[in-house]
């Protein structure tokens, strides 16, 4: 299904424009993921800064609407009915990282719950292990889509389900810490946005391995190389 939908893309069907703008959307919630990720890390965010961060938002909603309508347009049309699947497909994943631009600007936000820079202890620092990963992830993600590279999904796709049970964990460890009210608040939330980044990533790495009707779940058993009939 995936790999059908690139050649899409691809071709000088009205649905490779939609690729082009969901290309977009990746690369912008990544950026803002990472400038994000500065903030919340510091100690305070500059006013500049957090506007041009919440105009990258913007943009990233703003094709998530473009592409819908243009979805619903192309839709309409006879004789575009066998376009449904990617259509469907496309309405999935640019749901997700529509996500992703919302709790990177979350993140943020995190920096004025705390009111300063973030504790030096063993807390923040599985946390920021936690953010290398899910950004490493991110910086492999898109290509990964682009060339459908099923084996590297899968370990992507492992890696991101390990990252989620680490902030699971570090939730309850933040929870029994002796922090003061807003910076255990701010911890638990970054942990969380964080992991939800991840997760809304590990959603869209599941359309290289996954059938559309399974679209955002994931089974050990689609780890072989071709894909299950039937299924």
């Amino acid at each position: 299904m995936l790999r059908e939908l690139l050649t899409i893309f691809r071709s000088g069907d009205p649905l490779a424009s939609m690729g082009k703008d969901f290309t977009k959307m990746l690369a912008l919630s990544r950026d803002l993921t990472l400038k994000a990720g500065v903030a919340y890390f510091g100690s305070e965010v500059d006013p500049e800064d957090r506007t041009r961060l919440f105009k990258k938002d913007v943009a990233i909603n703003k094709l998530e609407r473009k592409i819908r309508k243009r979805v619903i347009h192309h839709l309409s049309f006879p004789g575009n009915q066998p376009s449904v699947p990617y259509c469907l497909m496309l309405m999935s994943l640019v749901k997700d990282v529509e996500r992703i631009g919302d709790y990177a600007k979350n993140l943020m936000e995190g920096v004025d719950l705390r009111g300063g820079a973030p504790p030096s202890d063993e807390i923040m620092g599985e946390l920021a292990e936690i953010r290398t990963g899910v950004e490493e992830t991110f910086a492999a993600t898109a290509d990964v889509f682009i060339q459908s590279d099923r084996e590297r999904a899968i370990d992507l796709i492992d890696d991101s389900r390990s990252i989620a049970g680490r902030c699971d964990a570090l939730v309850r460890r933040i929870a029994k810490s002796d922090y003061d009210a807003r910076a255990a608040t701010a911890a638990a939330l970054g942990t969380r946005y964080y992991k939800r980044i991840g997760g809304h990533l590990l959603n869209v790495l599941t359309s290289v391995v996954m059938p559309l009707h399974k679209l955002d779940y994931y089974d050990e058993k689609h780890t072989m190389p071709e894909m299950p009939s039937g299924d």
